[in-house]
């Protein structure tokens, strides 16, 4: 366990992506145990980071880092960005990729490889969503085969349709990151209650808290992201990311829908903007641990 500067014990296993200090992946490590976290959430990195940034060497680093400072590893973050696993030209090099992280998550001591997979279409008869599901279905078998469960980041579809797509999917090794501040900010739903769709899919969890102020709907969202350069859209117009407790996002009610459906992983802090980031995630252990 981390160090915990005084704050009340969690009930709930509080997790902090490292990256979002802004800093080193050890000193994010040492940041995460000062504030009390019981785990870090790392990133892998892009295309080749597996084989070029952890080396024997950075991995035996990390691994030490982690046991110094008492954190386990509450999952590691995969993207590979563009369109996700949306076309079919791409995606070979990308379930061997991805199928590298898996192997690596093992090999670091984790069980959960989280990742945005690109749009799910609502309509099953678009060609996307077969091509999409069977990429899934695909590196499911790699997860099943490395021990590693596959968390696709909930966001750019309604839950429902999440639900949907993980029918038929390699049982107990493709579930959901449920990130509630996406789903309200992209889709503009109730992320409270879509918890209940997903019950016993739900690998790991992002706490993070924002407001939509104009929707544009999720496919002009990600494809921005992973283009860029669409002029009519200014993504500060669309959506804010907030402190917790600041935004749209009734974190108590979706820790209470948690507790309903028996989730006991992780509560990992994700905060991506803000001038002094560290400490809007020392306000969100707090914020877990009063209201959690």
């Amino acid at each position: 366990m981390g160090m915990d500067m005084g704050i009340g014990k969690s009930k709930r296993k509080i997790g902090i992506m490292a990256n979002c200090f802004r800093v080193d992946v050890t000193e994010g490590i040492k940041k995460a145990a000062r504030l009390g976290a019981d785990a870090v959430q790392l990133n892998v990195g892009a295309r080749g980071a597996v084989s070029k940034v952890w080396t024997k060497g950075y991995r035996s680093e990390i691994r030490k880092a982690l046991e110094d400072n008492g954190l386990a590893l509450s999952a590691m973050c995969g993207d590979l960005g563009g369109h996700g696993f949306q076309k079919e030209e791409d995606n070979q090099w990308k379930i061997e990729e991805t199928a590298r992280m898996l192997e690596l998550t093992r090999e670091m001591g984790s069980k959960v490889l989280t990742s945005h997979i690109g749009v799910v279409p609502q309509d099953e008869g678009n060609p996307r969503f077969k091509v999409m599901q069977d990429a899934m279905s695909r590196l499911g078998e790699y997860a099943k085969q490395e021990g590693v469960r596959v968390a696709i980041e909930t966001g750019p579809e309604p839950t429902e349709t999440l639900a949907k797509f993980l029918e038929g999917l390699p049982e107990g090794w493709v579930g959901v990151n449920y990130d509630p501040a996406n789903l309200r900010m992209v889709c503009g739903v109730d992320p409270v209650k879509g918890v209940a769709a997903l019950k016993g899919k739900i690998y790991h969890t992002h706490v993070k808290d924002g407001k939509m102020l104009r929707y544009v709907g999720p496919e002009k969202v990600y494809g921005y992201f992973a283009d860029g350069g669409i002029e009519d859209i200014r993504m500060e117009e669309c959506f804010v990311e907030t402190p917790l407790g600041e935004g749209e996002v009734d974190l108590p009610a979706w820790f209470k829908a948690l507790d309903e459906i028996g989730y006991d992983g992780y509560y990992t802090i994700e905060r991506e903007v803000g001038q002094n980031p560290e400490a809007d995630i020392a306000m969100a252990v707090e914020f877990i641990k009063t209201h959690g």
